[in-house]
């Protein structure tokens, strides 16, 4: 017969029924087991109380003699002891977390929530900058500094709000940036392939441009008073940058060169040309409105500026006739005589020579095309300011004037880096956005300037296998425990980062500029790497599907976001909800209304 035993607790004996004139009656016995924490009868523990009679007077409550079962749980701990504690409170894991939900409630407190507080707005595009993108770029960037990598921020990831945008345009499912940059500079998402216009458009008809305009939030900036800038990486007249100030049936009609005659006789105007003539342009748009037009302007694209005339040609022109312009027109001519008293500059020392505490304005094309790579940056002809150095000198020219500033910053080769199916240099350029972030942040306050940093749309850019902590981001995949590199099913190692298309394997050794990929034809098939360094600058990643390009990819981007209105940046949204989050943050549209209405 099984018997109850007893547990710590008490054991106590009640002889009822019994007497003294009555020695052989049955014994009733009582008996409290102690519940451990845990127990199925009482998850934090407590006391079984069994009672019964002795029937067969040994001194023990057998199973079979328990006539009443009672059960008495604790009430659940209120704390733990320090001593309890101690596995998480010493683990830095968990105290470097308990530091970020304080800094957090300390954000949501300190946040500006009023609309209309921010006196600057400030919107950096990362042109194709996944989630992916960010998580590489963010380890490579800590192992730059002889971390692990994994680790690490980039100076835009510690910003207190963020959440994602989606990035389709109304037509198309994978988008492009023509289309994406329209939705955030505007607010009205619209047509891929369109610059500055409604869905309404039709791409390529010139016809369908008039009463189809959207006005972004550069012209609205420029309308309230405020100065107004607009930075990139690429040329100046490229998709995105462009979206800011030009309407166009299409992205791809830089110049007049690019457009057909059917166009330029219907009197559609090139992308170029509608940057200089920018404050004409507004102005003619509103009756009795007065601007003063663009502050800033610097990035490439100096060919779509200058006649295609070799006498027109810059000192540092790569090609034999550097201007593509097919009307004679020198549109930097034309801009120094509008602004005379204003700064034309196409290099280093050009740049480096602005006073901007002096400068009423910049005007600054330092490349025939794209800028240059951050990563072949040195190898201009001319030299060239990186993309932080033009952040710096943008924001040190626009805060001279006492009624704020709208700048755009386009990190524009991260998008180039990937088409060419280059890691090392998306992944550079990324790095050089987060630095040019951070020059923002030292430079402005965030009580009266609104950061907003995201990207238009994402890559087919993939990080995958399972390499080990630490292993450099761009090497070949070394899993835990191991320091040899995992092999595939064909038993041949792969890279930890890779393209679903492209062009595939190049191995180009020291090679920074990502464009000379496109020398080779796409590569179909696996190839052995285990004699290829893959983290050098002109390695190549493999890819799945040959294309001549690698594309844009479909999936939300991450919007990160500090300052004024900067609450107003969370959950997943639509892209156009950008341009409304600065909008309320600087009241661009009730300010241009009431310049407007004087």
């Amino acid at each position: 017969m099984k018997k109850l035993n007893l547990i710590s607790l008490a054991v106590v004996v009640a002889l009822a029924g019994c007497s003294d004139d009555d020695d052989n009656s049955p014994k009733t016995l009582t008996i409290e087991n102690t519940l451990a924490v845990g127990s199925e009868l009482c998850v934090n523990g407590g006391t079984e109380t069994l009672t019964g009679e002795d029937s067969n007077d040994n001194g023990e409550l057998d199973s079979a003699e328990v006539t009443d079962t009672s059960v008495a749980c604790n009430a659940p701990a209120t704390s733990l002891t320090a001593s309890q504690l101690a596995p998480l409170t010493d683990n830095e894991w968990f105290k470097s977390a308990q530091v970020k939900v304080a800094s957090s409630e300390e954000n949501i407190a300190a946040v500006v929530k009023e609309s209309g507080k921010a006196k600057n707005v400030i919107l950096f595009v990362g042109d194709g900058m996944g989630i992916s993108t960010v998580t590489a770029a963010r380890i490579m960037a800590g192992q730059l500094e002889g971390k692990l990598g994994e680790e690490h921020q980039l100076s835009f990831e510690t910003l207190p709000f963020s959440g994602f945008a989606k990035t389709y345009n109304v037509d198309a499912q994978t988008p492009d940036s023509a289309g994406t940059m329209t939705a955030m500079a505007s607010g009205v998402k619209t047509d891929a392939g369109v610059i500055g216009v409604d869905e309404d458009i039709e791409r390529g008809n010139c016809a369908t441009v008039a009463g189809n305009e959207l006005v972004t939030a550069t012209e609205l900036a420029e309308i309230a008073g405020k100065s107004t800038g607009i930075i990139s990486t690429a040329r100046i007249t490229h998709a995105t940058p462009a979206a800011t100030y030009a309407k166009s049936a299409d992205r791809n009609w830089e110049d007049v060169s690019d457009m057909p005659e059917a166009a330029v006789t219907a009197g559609c105007e090139d992308i170029a040309s509608q940057l200089v003539n920018f404050e004409a342009n507004l102005e003619a748009r509103y009756e009795g409105l007065d601007v003063d037009g663009l502050e800033v302007v610097m990035g490439g694209g100096r060919r779509h500026f200058l006649p295609k005339d070799a006498a027109f040609n810059s000192a540092d022109a790569v090609s034999s006739v550097e201007g593509d312009r097919t009307d004679g027109r020198d549109l930097t001519a034309e801009w120094k005589a509008k602004y005379p008293a204003g700064q034309y500059v196409m290099d280093q020392a050009g740049f480096d020579a602005i006073d901007a505490e002096s400068t009423e304005r910049v005007f600054g094309l330092f490349n025939e095309s794209h800028m240059q790579y951050e990563a072949d940056r040195a190898n201009d002809v001319a030299g060239e300011p990186s993309l932080a150095e033009m952040t710096a000198k943008a924001i040190d020219v626009l805060d001279n004037n006492a009624n704020g500033f709208m700048l755009t910053v386009e990190a524009g080769r991260i998008d180039h880096g990937h088409h060419a199916g280059n890691a090392y240099n998306a992944l550079s350029d990324t790095v050089e956005l987060s630095k040019a972030v951070q020059v923002a942040l030292d430079k402005t306050s965030i009580e009266d300037t609104l950061i907003i940093v995201t990207a238009d749309h994402s890559h087919v850019f993939t990080i995958a296998g399972y390499p080990k902590r630490g292993n450099p981001i761009l090497g070949k995949v070394v899993p835990v425990g191991s320091d040899e590199p995992s092999l595939a099913a064909d038993n041949m190692p792969y890279t930890t980062v890779g393209y679903t298309n492209g062009g595939g394997f190049r191995d180009l050794g020291d090679e920074t500029d990502a464009d000379a990929g496109y020398n080779f034809a796409p590569v179909t098939g696996r190839v052995d790497l285990t004699d290829v360094d893959t983290t050098t600058p002109g390695f190549h990643q493999e890819a799945v599907v040959p294309l001549g390009s690698e594309t844009h990819a479909a999936e939300d981007v991450g919007v990160y976001a500090v300052g004024p209105g900067a609450h107003l940046v969370t959950g997943t949204n639509e892209q156009s909800l950008i341009f409304h989050v600065m909008d309320y943050a600087a009241d661009l549209v009730k300010q241009a209304d009431a310049k407007l209405a004087q």
